[in-house]
């Protein structure tokens, strides 16, 4: 990401205050935050419009915003569903109660960073229904911008005895550190006097010394029972290109000492973090200490607070083994459906409403606990129901001929319309007009699934078989009378004869009962399409779980494509329209390879149902 002006962020009303007494499920974030409401902790603070240290915001104005929170990915890969919910929380905190949530690239690590992970973070939470403009003004930052900043409070722990360069290797740093039941051995550098210590800093930073022959170490305590506090390392030399600032620095903060003062920088009040930082918070509450008491940062200090981070069953959510599948190609990309990735789950044809509904539904607590993957489908579903229109798709066709079309309507390339109503009548508002009905032809010859026709039905089955009668759905009643097979033995079409003034919506409909009504799509005007049938990408619903290998967890059935036929409102599709297949479940035309008209792709997202293991 370049230090150029930042895009302008969507307008979103997921960004909108929430309404004035709306109910909240509260949880103890939010029990915090209303709790430093209503004592004031953060009334007195000062805001001077950019990011900045204690003389910089105390010449600007009382904030606007009551809270700030701020949400930080690193930009070293592609967003996942846990930081869906961390986005939630943070921008949906920040919106209800009157704060301003910033959007910040913790962009310290040089040699993992790159701009097409910046661009997929900024348009993954657009998607989500989050911007980071408020109050006129565009809170978009990236950590790398204060490195000059970081570099003067590092030389000001250095001046005052808090902070010392050591030349130990990484092996014996690693071996005086001590364990939990073992205190640390001083450094023989520890004991440097701050004017040699600044010495040897300007050195690193000068290029004078090798990558990783030296360190800057905070001065704290190395019989800490907390061995985060037994002298971290805060600075390190590094030579490699930032995609920010390019070749300027040969030295970077260390992520732990970095970002407290992003955090203070930006006048962030409540800092959240997941439960694997908490062990970090008293350094945190060190640094803040010191950097103030030494005026560089403005009081009051940004405070931490951990939550647990979103344990989902059936997914990974490391970046590590993420990168693994895609490059060693299990899967086709990082978008690819089955992928966790927002980019990934997008793609699926899952909604931002969706997974701003799972964030909510799963809840905000400090304790680890597994979510069953069936919650974030169900939410889709409670999503879609409303919204998806209907449609109807063959997805393992056999041709089903009306032998008595001809006789009965005087030609045997006669069609008709039939219509079916584009959602439910339960789906649309009161009030509200309803989409207009679907239009397709019904002719000689149709599309059925071959699940529906049984020569030899078994017990309790109600679809076509000889002598049995069924209707076409939004078409007309007709009676099974046999079928042609191949020299296998396979059945090639299904026959049937039409009973006349039977038409759904005629006032003949019910004049023949018909115990199952069945989905179909006319040979005349269906259209072929692929569809591709996603499941879970694991079989295992902790696939890396105790040391396993995930990759000997996926699942084999993950993906099935079939050329399938659909009615032509489906074919008509724009990408990422979303669709109720009847009776199949949810679909969506794919954003990427989706040609409305002339080349119809269409994702499953899910089915009507949870049917996972059974």
């Amino acid at each position: 990401m370049s230090s150029n002006t930042p895009p302008s962020p969507s307008k979103n009303n997921a960004n909108a205050p929430a309404a004035e007494g709306e109910h909240k499920v509260s949880n103890f974030l939010r029990q915090i935050i209303e709790n430093d409401l209503e004592k004031g902790t953060y009334s007195q603070r000062r805001w001077a419009g950019t990011p900045g240290d204690a003389a910089h915001h105390a010449a600007g104005q009382p904030d606007p915003a009551k809270i700030r929170t701020r949400f930080p990915p690193e930009p070293n890969g592609y967003l996942h569903i846990g930081h869906a919910k961390s986005i939630c929380l943070n921008f949906g905190l920040a919106r209800d109660y009157g704060g301003v949530c910033h959007m910040r690239f913790d962009d310290t690590n040089p040699e993992k960073e790159d701009t097409e992970y910046v661009n997929s973070i900024l348009d993954a939470v657009q998607w989500l229904g989050f911007n980071w403009e408020a109050n006129g003004q565009n809170h978009l930052f990236q950590a790398s911008d204060y490195f000059d900043f970081m570099y003067r409070a590092a030389e000001y722990l250095i001046t005052a005895g808090h902070a010392y360069v050591d030349e130990q290797t990484a092996e014996q740093m690693r071996a005086a550190r001590g364990d939990f039941g073992k205190p640390g051995v001083d450094s023989p550098f520890r004991s440097r006097t701050p004017a040699e210590n600044l010495a040897r800093f300007r050195e690193m930073r000068d290029g004078a010394h090798e990558d990783g022959s030296m360190v800057l170490r905070a001065k704290i305590d190395m019989a800490s029972p907390n061995i985060n506090l037994r002298d971290p390392a805060i600075y390190r030399i590094r030579r490699a290109t930032h995609h920010n600032t390019g070749d300027k620095w040969c030295i970077y903060p260390m992520y732990t000492f970095a970002h407290p003062i992003e955090d203070a920088l930006e006048q962030i009040t409540h800092s959240i973090c997941t439960l694997e930082f908490e062990d970090q918070r008293p350094f945190y509450d060190w640094l803040m200490d010191r950097l103030c008491e030494g005026g560089l940062l403005a009081h009051p200090a940004p405070h931490q607070y951990e939550f647990a981070r979103l344990n989902l069953t059936y997914v990974i959510t490391s970046k590590r083994k993420l990168a693994q599948l895609v490059y060693d190609h299990k899967v086709s990309g990082w978008d690819d459906p089955r992928m966790p990735t927002i980019v990934g789950l997008r793609r699926r044809g899952y909604t931002p409403e969706s997974i701003q509904l799972f964030a909510e539904r799963i809840g905000v607590t400090k304790s680890d606990s597994w979510i069953d993957y069936s919650t974030l489908e169900g939410c889709l579903r409670e999503d879609l129901e409303n919204k998806a229109h209907r449609g109807m798709a063959v997805l393992d066709p056999v041709k089903l001929v009306l032998t008595n079309w001809a006789e009965a309507f005087g030609a045997d390339d006669y069609t008709e319309d039939c219509t079916q109503p584009a959602l439910p009548h339960h789906a649309i508002p009161e009030g509200q007009t309803p989409p207009p009905d679907r239009v397709f032809k019904i002719g000689k010859e149709v599309w059925i699934e071959r699940e529906d026709f049984e020569e030899v039905p078994p017990k309790g089955y109600k679809r076509l078989f000889p002598g049995n009668v069924v209707r076409l759905k939004g078409g007309y009643v007709i009676e099974c009378t046999g079928c042609a097979k191949d020299a296998s033995g396979a059945v090639t079409e299904v026959h049937a004869k039409v009973i006349p003034g039977t038409k759904s919506g005629t006032p003949g409909a019910d004049s023949v009962k018909a115990k199952a009504a069945i989905t179909w799509v006319s040979v005349a005007s269906g259209v072929s399409a692929e569809v591709r049938l996603y499941d879970r990408l694991f079989s295992d619903p902790n696939p890396d779980a105790g040391g396993k290998d995930f990759i000997e967890a996926l699942n084999p059935n993950s993906l099935k494509v079939v050329t399938a036929y659909v009615e032509p409102s489906l074919a008509a599709a724009k990408p990422d329209q979303k669709f109720q297949f009847e009776r199949f479940g949810y679909f969506v035309a794919d954003r990427v390879d989706h040609v409305a008209g002339s080349k119809p792709v269409f994702n499953r997202v899910t089915g009507l149902k949870d049917s996972w293991g059974k």
